[in-house]
């Protein structure tokens, strides 16, 4: 091949570039002003996990280890405890509860296998997704921090109906 023809199909190349990159320009812009506006998110998002109360209060887990076995990353740590109290003074349902459950996001892939695995519907993911922080070791989220009773929302998300074409980046305006 010559230099002329390399310089014509470079020059080329670079033009449909910049035809691309200046038709982009007039278009609509998706850019939302968090937080003064809600993030809108999917109605099947993974978010930050929650540990489910039954209607008495009573937590749903029953330290099964399911959910850690099932875990890729191994982020989920439990222990577990009888607790022999008649049903009225006992912490969980059953007689077997998790004394100690830990979720480490900083190595959670959100992959909801640990949902899937439980058998008692005790962990779901919810939608909250503000959860950075500037140490590594907050990072490890503690019974108190899951428990959908204690959990603190946020406010700057609302969840898309099923009906409503949610914003995406392939959407053609």
């Amino acid at each position: 091949m010559s230099i002329i023809t390399d310089v014509l199909r470079s020059s080329s190349a670079i033009l449909k570039g910049m035809k691309r990159t200046l038709s982009e320009i007039p278009r609509e812009k998706w850019t939302v002003q968090y937080p003064e506006e809600p993030v809108t998110v999917q109605p099947r998002y993974r978010g930050m996990h929650l540990l489910h109360v039954d209607e008495a209060g009573k937590e749903k887990c029953v330290a099964c280890y399911l959910c850690a076995a099932a875990c890729p990353s191994d982020c989920i740590y439990i222990e577990a405890e009888t607790d022999p109290r008649p049903y009225a003074d006992r912490i969980g349902r059953d007689e077997r509860y998790a004394k100690v459950y830990n979720i480490d996001y900083g190595r959670c892939i959100f992959c909801g296998f640990c949902v899937e695995a439980c058998p008692k519907d005790a962990i779901t993911h919810g939608y909250n997704f503000e959860i950075s922080v500037y140490n590594r070791a907050d990072l490890l989220k503690t019974k108190d921090d899951l428990l959908i009773t204690k959990q603190k929302q946020s406010k700057n998300y609302r969840v898309a109906l099923s009906t409503e074409d949610v914003d995406s980046e392939f959407k053609e305006v």
